[in-house]
């Protein structure tokens, strides 16, 4: 099972989304530090819809208590880094089950400390587009999470397309 975790999210409609991306593909979302909103933010639930209550869903205070708890729960994979400021690509890095996908705020992204403790883990989703005058500084949060868990899924599962 892949994992994810989003660090201080902000927006309740990115993390509802989120949410229901976890129960569409069976993963644990962690939800990490200080939120934007309250877990019981209707808007958070209208984004995750009636899809809410069947998220395996982890709170934790810190992300030190993160890799505490995913140390203690024995899991066999790493902490992948999703940043503007890594430079590998996602698809480069060959995903493992029990990996847990990291993703930091929609304004601030991930504390440079945790990028500096897990950078050999880091990656990024290219915006091949950005140099041309678009100024897209990143992606949406939501996005992004669909981006690396399907392409994490894609890998370990040895799916190829619909079907």
């Amino acid at each position: 099972m892949i994992q994810v975790a989003l660090v201080e999210p902000e927006i309740p409609p990115n993390t509802g989304n989120v949410g229901r991306l976890c129960v569409a593909t069976g993963s644990c979302l962690h939800l990490v530090g200080r939120l934007g909103f309250q877990i019981d933010d209707k808007s958070l639930r209208r984004a995750g819809m009636d899809y809410w209550d069947h998220l395996k869903l982890r709170r934790h205070a810190t992300f030190a208590d993160l890799e505490a708890f995913l140390g203690q729960a024995g899991s066999p994979g790493r902490l992948i880094c999703f940043s503007t400021k890594a430079s590998r690509p996602y698809s480069a890095i060959r995903y493992q089950p029990g990996d847990c996908l990291v993703f930091g705020s929609e304004g601030r992204g991930l504390a440079p400390e945790i990028l500096a403790r897990h950078g050999e883990h880091a990656v990024t989703l290219p915006m091949p587009g950005g140099g041309n005058g678009a100024m897209v500084r990143s992606l949406n949060l939501a996005t992004t999470v669909a981006v690396g868990l399907y392409e994490a899924l894609r890998q370990i599962h040895g799916w190829e397309g619909p079907g």
